[in-house]
């Protein structure tokens, strides 16, 4: 099956245009569980640096973080400082990381690209932040929600499919689990992430009109 096809609203709405509608515009989904193995496709991607980033510049010698973000959902507003803090700490340990924004912005202008400038300057992101305008990378990768977020081991196989911490709408406590941010150390230094993975959850892509 189709990975991009992974959320239940999609498999209904192919018979019924009402439906289909509605589930491109669902506001919380979660991932699918980790397809442990599964090989990081390549991509090529815009940045708001001014400069191309593939996933060759992106990887770090023990992993990669590849993000599916955008600018105006609730779920990643809630851990955006999360994110910057993981990823900072994850570089030192060899795990290279990037956010993609797959984003249908001619219905969603807050997430175009000269916004996605002006986040990523406002919140000095300490990784590159992409812009797949056509969401065939999105596609590619079966990307469902943001933040949805995948995490590669020094091979580019996938370890971890799951969610920063306990975080919704609402940002968890303080105390709370920094489970990507464990697994990705874990993976950095064993090639393996954890068995138990809870999903991300999220607000849909905003996937382009057929």
């Amino acid at each position: 099956m189709d990975r991009h096809l992974a959320f239940w609203g999609f498999l209904v709405a192919q018979s019924d245009p009402w439906l289909h509608s509605k589930a491109r515009t669902m506001v919380s989904l979660t991932t699918p569980v980790c397809e442990f193995g599964w090989k990081a496709p390549d991509f090529d991607l815009p940045g708001v640096d001014g400069k191309r980033h593939t996933l060759a510049s992106a990887r770090g010698p023990n992993g990669l973080l590849v993000m599916f973000i955008c600018n105006h959902c609730p779920y990643v507003k809630a851990v955006r400082s999360r994110i910057i803090r993981d990823v900072s700490e994850l570089a030192r340990h060899g795990i290279g990381a990037i956010a993609i924004n797959s984003n249908d912005a001619s219905r969603y202008p807050e997430d175009s690209f000269e916004n996605m400038q002006r986040i990523a300057a406002e919140y000095a992101y300490p990784f590159p932040y992409v812009f797949d305008e056509t969401q065939a990378v999105a596609k590619a990768y079966g990307a469902v929600c943001t933040p949805d977020f995948f995490g590669f081991n020094a091979d580019l196989a996938l370890q971890y499919r799951g969610r920063l911490d306990a975080s919704r709408k609402e940002t968890a406590p303080e105390d709370a689990r920094r489970e990507l941010f464990e697994a990705m150390v874990q993976i950095a230094h064993t090639g393996q992430g954890p068995a138990e993975q809870i999903p991300s959850m999220g607000c849909s892509i905003k996937w382009r009109e057929e």
